[in-house]
């Protein structure tokens, strides 16, 4: 078994979110700022000041809390607005919250501010990304952020779980990674381009099973093309490519097209023959064990994939990890005493540091927890 290297400390930036609702400005000011009706209506990547009022923290695309905040995630839009598609939600960076986050600041709500960002959906929902500022009707300003420079530890994400095990550490980690920004199935063909690109050869891609380095414009549907392996077989759950867990970059990577048709949607487990074109893989009528050097990757997949889907929205499966294999549609993936093992075995690497790193900041916003903290998985599946 192939031992990793551990890489330094890595910094990374949280995100905060709120929501602006319709704002009472002045058409005097317009021009200085949009109103929150006009941001909705100019979704176009546009970077914009707008003014609206805090209203609260949304939960969801169509459900905004106004007490009882979990976090410091607050989307609003205006002062007494209920309509969540009259509101605009917006994401901000982490080193923010003590200053505009709802639970720090729940005296905020209500209040005016104006935001200025990427006019582009968050959470599905028109909204404001890539926030560089945020002044206050007093006409205070928080310190932009050098985009250039890293501004918060990646603990700082992680800093409502101190203290907590078992399946309290797993609902709060749910709770901290849910509500992620969703590509579309097509749109993860280029993602994929980007966070499994070759560190040697930014043309390629290395591909999960095999390891090869392959052109990354080879991906399609041919015999020696690279497809987009869901490592959580999406049959397992039946959600196929729908947006969400169809689509989650967490568990998605580019694999030889022949060699995902023989993993097909089998269960994890060790033994069985050795597959022809991907050495050190092996599978058999009910399980698939994969390479060495990619064991522990595969594990802390399938980890995040138990976590991040709970079935606490209407159109999401509740994801489970159980210990046997010929799961089939059944919403669960074994064989859970292996993938434990695996993790133990094949600890996190750079790849995967920087792969989470490139989801969390240009794609989804989230995290997977068990690549950031491996030792997680035994504080809640031991």
């Amino acid at each position: 078994m192939r031992l990793h290297a551990l890489c330094k400390k890595t910094w990374v930036m949280s995100l905060l979110v709120f929501a602006l609702a319709v704002s009472l400005t002045p058409v005097s000011q317009a021009a200085a700022s949009l109103s929150v009706s006009q941001a909705l209506e100019n979704q176009n990547n546009s970077v914009q000041a707008v003014k609206g009022y805090v209203v609260g923290q949304p939960t969801g695309t169509s459900t905004v809390i106004t007490s009882n905040y979990p976090n410091d995630y607050a989307l609003a839009d205006s002062a007494n607005e209920t309509n969540t598609d009259k509101m605009v939600y917006v994401q901000i960076l982490s080193n923010l919250r003590s200053t505009f986050g709802l639970q720090s600041r729940s005296e905020l709500k209500g209040k005016s501010l104006t935001v200025t960002g990427t006019l582009t959906p968050y959470f599905s929902h028109p909204g404001i990304k890539s926030v560089t500022s945020i002044s206050t009707e007093t006409g205070g300003t928080d310190p932009t952020p050098d985009p250039t420079e890293p501004t918060v530890p990646v603990e700082d994400y992680y800093r409502t779980t101190a203290g907590k095990t078992g399946n309290t550490l797993k609902t709060e980690l749910h709770n901290i990674i849910d509500h992620h920004t969703e590509l579309s199935y097509s749109a993860v063909w280029e993602a994929l381009k980007k966070t499994d690109e070759d560190p040697a050869n930014a043309n390629n891609v290395i591909l999960l099973y095999t390891g090869r380095s392959q052109a990354k414009s080879t991906n399609g549907g041919g015999v020696d093309d690279w497809n987009r392996e869901h490592v959580w077989a999406k049959s397992h759950g039946d959600f196929g490519t729908a947006m969400g867990p169809g689509t989650d970059l967490h568990h998605l990577r580019p694999t030889d097209v022949s060699v995902n048709g023989t993993r097909g949607n089998l269960d994890f487990d060790n033994g069985g023959t050795e597959h022809s074109e991907a050495l050190g893989n092996y599978f058999d009528s009910d399980s698939w064990e994969p390479r060495d050097e990619v064991k522990g990757d595969v594990a802390r997949m399938l980890f995040y994939m138990a976590v991040r889907y709970e079935g606490d929205v209407s159109d999401e499966p509740d994801l489970e990890l159980n210990n046997t294999v010929n799961n089939g549609t059944a919403p669960y993936h074994g064989k859970l005493s292996v993938l434990l093992q695996w993790n133990a075995e094949d600890p996190v690497d750079d790849r995967e540091r920087r792969r989470n790193d490139i989801i969390y900041s240009d794609y989804q916003h989230n995290r997977n927890p068990f690549i950031d903290h491996p030792e997680w998985v035994n504080e809640i599946w031991n």
